[in-house]
């Protein structure tokens, strides 16, 4: 069986989920035949940068296209589909990062399509390039040729140099809300057939970090742990992917609400001696106490749906923060904050939660 991520890749405009935006606009573009030489792709990781670019170079290059929409059955769109198209270079800057490597690119540049109407160039991790390369691709796309088109994709636009930018349309992918995921995940689970029980899905989109990419891979990896046939259970996935129990976290966070930092800490050793990851801990904690700030402010940002929590958890949270004020929860989410980034360079690895756990029961 193919891998989820690959099998289920939007292979329209129509199938995109997220990106509405960028999608509308391509789509106007090639219908109205207002196609620019260079376009800059924005965002972050598993965002469908590079997805959205083939779409792109698929639809323009259509022998049959319906609308904007590619046939995906001419010998252009199925090439491309099946990585073999003369016509589609695809570049990963962050391993050909040299100048040598975009002088070989802008040499082929000069060559005509080998049956296509456009060249298309998608080059990933742009910002990658190095000063010099970026200066070789910066000549090229002030006069590119008829027949070439550029696609640039990166997750840190603010380091490339302004005048590559400056030559390109930009479009900047939004990170993927977890309903968003999970209307993806539920799909795929559909066309599958494989069952998932309540809030198992949810975990799962919620883990991804708004990445389709890494929703998928995760999915694939638990119906493979789950076995064929199987419903995949949430607490399978919790172990699979080595997930906190949002109870242990919530019973935590009553100890740091009821000021007890000898349970506290006493707490967190028991965690580690569990054979709990701390760091995994320290995120989840995280973003525990995120939900709970957001609650306090306005119970309408959170939803079961959307927060990856239980209706149960929900009202768990409401009852915890009845007592705290906003600012309160701000100054313990900004402690626990602090705690997570210093563990990656501390030597005992529970030592910034311990004094992140000092200075919240210590607080007034």
């Amino acid at each position: 069986m193919a891998v989820l991520y690959r099998k289920y890749r939007p292979q329209s405009f129509a199938e995109v989920i997220g990106q509405e935006h960028v999608a509308q606009t391509l789509t106007n573009s090639i219908t109205g035949k207002n196609i620019s030489h260079a376009y800059l792709f924005c965002g972050p990781r598993g965002s469908g940068k590079t997805t959205i670019a083939r779409l792109f170079a698929k639809a323009i290059n259509c022998e049959k296209p319906d609308g904007a929409e590619p046939c995906n059955k001419c010998s252009s769109c199925m090439e491309i589909m099946q990585g073999r198209s003369m016509d589609l270079i695809e570049i990963d800057a962050a391993s050909h990062t040299g100048v040598d490597d975009v002088r070989q690119l802008i040499e082929g540049i000069k060559f005509a399509p080998v049956k296509s109407k456009y060249k298309i160039f998608i080059i990933d991790e742009c910002h990658q390039l190095s000063k010099s390369a970026a200066n070789a691709l910066l000549k090229t796309l002030e006069e590119p040729p008829t027949h070439a088109i550029f696609l640039l994709a990166t997750t840190e636009a603010h380091k490339m140099i302004a005048t590559i930018i400056s030559r390109c349309q930009r479009f900047d992918f939004k990170k993927l809300q977890i309903s968003e995921i999970i209307k993806k995940l539920e799909f795929i689970a559909k066309k599958e057939n494989v069952k998932f029980d309540d809030s198992a899905l949810s975990l799962i989109a919620l883990n991804a970090r708004g990445s389709f990419r890494d929703a998928e891979s995760l999915m694939d990896q638990c119906i493979n742990f789950s076995g064929s046939g199987a419903t995949v259970k949430t607490d399978d996935i919790k172990e699979l992917l080595g997930i906190v129990e949002v109870g242990q976290i919530s019973k935590f966070v009553d100890l740091l609400i009821s000021k007890y930092a000898k349970n506290s800490i006493l707490f967190l050793n028991e965690m580690a001696e569990g054979g709990v990851d701390l760091p995994e801990f320290a995120k989840t904690l995280v973003f525990y106490l995120r939900e709970c700030l957001l609650l306090k402010i306005n119970p309408e940002f959170l939803n079961a749906k959307g927060s990856g929590l239980s209706g149960e958890e929900i009202e768990k949270i409401k009852s915890q923060t009845a007592g705290l004020t906003d600012k309160q929860i701000q100054n313990m989410l900004e402690l626990f904050i602090d705690a997570e980034n210093k563990m990656k360079y501390s030597s005992i690895i529970q030592l910034p939660l311990e004094l992140a756990v000092i200075d919240a029961t210590n607080a007034e």
